[in-house]
């Protein structure tokens, strides 16, 4: 383990190099309190009286004050763990704490440079095994140009780990975050925010909130396990909104997948979809369920069922498969094997074991295909019986009125 400690005086400048054979669990205090002495003697070794000066030239709790300070601290080949350095740094015996002013430095895994740091001012605390930052922390990855903000930074090389914690504000050119922490296993190249987690995708431009997500940086993929809710954006505007339990959002593919009470509320169509897996592929402007689907149309109160489903949004098209059944307002229903379902023209058609019901006047008509708007109950259904192919126009009772 090497340390190095710089330090400036008023008329000259010393830079002396201490090279130990101390074990690597050597305390803050002994290191502050050997390089003091050190320095301030020119490298011979100091008498008590020195010392004694030394220590009481500063203040009642005994702070001694170094200028130029470089902290190092190195795993066991002697690669380089962490480096850092303040223009002075102020240590305090009953504290056992060293205070810098603009620390500044490097966090290393094997011997590579994995995080650069800097802050204002920093309470250091180090065991050898760890290093403690308390202040205003910048960390930035120098290979993709994250930058992590917060009050508290910790660096476990062993484990490969860093964590900053309160109030955290990460950047990046693809995502930004708020947390109250960020855990960086630096080998996996993954990122861990938790705690009333907020991240904005600028492409998507998406804003994610839930209580823990992980980024995988290198996938590109956000994984949310917890409940979390994703407003999409258009034009600075949310113009969908989709929740879960889970989700992984693949920000390369522009493709998030929804698990477990998934549901998905867009606004053009405005249309409600609801699943227990959902696909919302956003580059094609499409959305697909392989499990029982329920979509929800608000303005004509119209609901529909399947196994599985798929809608193209832009075209306000919606394909049903399996256990079709659409129910109206007026509990006017239609089954089928599939169902397209036009929501711009209001016109559904069915295929398939087609089964349409109707409250008021009461009627039940059964065929192979049905076209019409189920809203207005003007249906065509054909095909199904047994004198071959018949055609059946129902009409509602209020237009039969009006014709009298």
């Amino acid at each position: 383990m090497a340390y190095q400690f710089h330090q400036r005086g008023r008329q000259d400048e010393r830079k002396i190099k201490n090279f130990s054979s101390t074990p690597p669990f050597l305390i803050l205090p002994l290191i502050f309190f050997l390089i003091f002495g050190l320095v301030s003697c020119g490298g011979k070794s100091p008498t008590a009286s020195q010392q004694n000066t030394a220590a009481s030239s500063n203040n009642k709790d005994s702070n001694l004050t170094f200028f130029d300070v470089t902290l190092e601290q190195a795993d066991e080949v002697g690669r380089p763990i962490w480096k850092v350095r303040a223009k002075q740094a102020q240590y305090t015996k009953e504290k056992q704490i060293g205070q810098a002013e603009s620390p500044y430095g490097e966090l290393y895994q094997d011997g590579k440079v994995v995080y650069q740091i800097k802050a204002d001012v920093a309470d250091i605390e180090q065991n050898g095994k760890q290093l403690f930052l308390k202040g205003k922390i910048f960390a930035t990855d120098p290979k993709n140009g994250i930058v992590l903000q917060g009050n508290e930074l910790e660096w476990r090389p062993k484990e490969d780990l860093l964590i900053v914690r309160n109030q955290i504000n990460g950047s990046h050119k693809q995502l930004q975050a708020v947390a109250q922490e960020a855990r960086v296993k630096t080998r996996e190249q993954r990122m861990e925010f938790s705690g009333r987690v907020v991240a904005n995708s600028i492409d998507p431009q998406l804003q994610v909130r839930t209580e823990h997500l992980i980024w995988n940086i290198k996938e590109e993929k956000l994984i949310g396990d917890r409940p979390l809710q994703i407003d999409r954006y258009k034009n600075n505007k949310i113009s969908d909104r989709g929740k879960g339990n889970s989700a992984e959002v693949n920000l390369k593919t522009k493709i998030a997948t929804i698990q477990q009470n998934a549901q998905l509320d867009l606004l053009d169509p405005p249309v409600q979809i609801t699943s227990n897996s959902m696909t919302w592929n956003m580059n094609a402007e499409t959305v697909t369920t392989n499990s029982p689907v329920r979509m929800f149309q608000r303005v004509e109160n119209l609901t529909v069922t399947a196994n599985q489903g798929e809608m193209k949004i832009p075209q306000k098209t919606v394909y049903l498969t399996g256990n079709v059944n659409a129910i109206g307002q007026r509990r006017q229903s239609l089954k089928s094997n599939t169902l397209t379902w036009y929501l711009d023209n209001k016109l559904v058609e069915a295929q398939g074991n087609v089964v349409y019901r109707q409250i008021d006047p009461r009627l039940n008509f059964t065929g192979e295909t049905a076209v019409g708007n189920l809203q207005t109950e003007n249906i065509v259904v054909k095909g199904g019986t047994s004198s071959g192919r018949v055609v059946t126009e129902i009409i509602p009772q209020e237009r039969t009125n009006r014709q009298q």
